[in-house]
């Protein structure tokens, strides 16, 4: 809002803004208040990367601010669906419709104010936003992660045994001194490893690691067996707990701040795995001469210029 002549001038985007938040910062509290408080659905909590995604999506939006200025007024033609649409999910009052229906908004309005290149410019910014959305994906994941379920509980068994600990495995069931311990999916780490993909992604662009298609493709390997070492060794650590009636600690590394610590050594873990494939692994395996292998910045440079100029929005 800007003062002129004793008026007031309010930009579009500004009024746009201003309704947004009219509409969902009770929505947003709704979520942020869930995912600390744990007092939102269980599949929806699998979406609390969100609190790191969403603000980061808001600092790319403000960063670039002085770019979406400088872009000329269009309006594509996808725009006004998604909006209409967007006002439907919105109206239904289903809290999944609902949510949904911010991610469709915001990408309306960016259709509308400034056409594909808007779209363009925030793209990845609103990726975040859709990743960190919750919805019903998680429980529409779950029944096909049985496999990986039953490796964890063989997996952590192994490795109790190797200690002399009497454990028994029953498909995706741990038992110790007839203390039954099941590795259900969210204890399998399929919320974990919703979180370090989602981080994975804001890693990728952070540190510019995109910029190699090898070292992108073997950094989200490495996150996959990250994540599934992690929770092989946390299983592990819980049956033999709950086995011993050792309940606090049991509560602490389940229910408690334990639980946030492990996560803080997984996301971690992402950091050494970066640094890892930058000392280890070339930006490609181009057959070249050394002297004419590019740095990863001129691998940057090179793909920024040959990127194709259709203009799909």
């Amino acid at each position: 809002m800007l003062l002129s002549k004793n008026r007031f001038h309010l930009s579009p985007e500004g009024l746009i803004v201003g309704l947004l938040g009219v509409l969902y910062v009770p929505l947003l509290w709704h979520w942020v208040d869930g995912w600390l408080s744990k007092s939102i659905s269980i599949q929806h909590e699998y979406f609390s990367h969100g609190l790191l995604g969403i603000p980061f999506a808001c600092f790319l939006v403000w960063e670039g601010r002085s770019q979406w200025q400088s872009l000329s007024h269009q309006v594509h033609w996808l725009a006004i669906p998604l909006l209409l649409l967007s006002a439907l999910l919105y109206g239904s009052g289903l809290p999944d419709s609902m949510n949904l229906s911010l991610p469709l908004l915001l990408m309306g309005l960016l259709l509308v104010l400034k056409g594909g290149a808007g779209f363009r410019l925030f793209l990845f910014p609103w990726i975040l936003l859709v990743l960190s959305t919750p919805t019903q994906l998680p429980y529409l994941i779950e029944p096909y992660i049985l496999p990986l379920q039953s490796f964890i509980a063989s997996a952590a068994g192994f490795i109790l045994l190797q200690f002399d600990v009497p454990v028994q495995v029953d498909g995706i069931y741990l038992s110790v001194n007839d203390q039954l311990v099941e590795v259900a999916p969210h204890c399998a780490g399929l919320k974990m490893l919703f979180t370090s993909l989602f981080m994975g992604l804001i890693l990728t662009y952070w540190t510019g690691l995109s910029c190699s298609r090898l070292r992108t493709g073997l950094f989200f390997v490495g996150i996959v067996g990250v994540s599934v070492v992690g929770n092989i060794i946390r299983n592990a650590t819980l049956t033999y707990f709950h086995g011993a009636q050792m309940t606090a600690a049991f509560e602490w590394l389940h229910d408690s701040w334990g639980g946030d610590l492990y996560s803080a050594a997984m996301l971690g873990m992402l950091i050494v795995v970066i640094k890892m494939l930058e000392r280890y692994v070339p930006p490609t395996l181009r057959l070249a001469e050394s002297s004419q292998v590019p740095s990863l910045a001129e691998s940057c440079a090179e793909r920024s210029h040959k990127r194709p100029e259709h203009d799909y929005f």
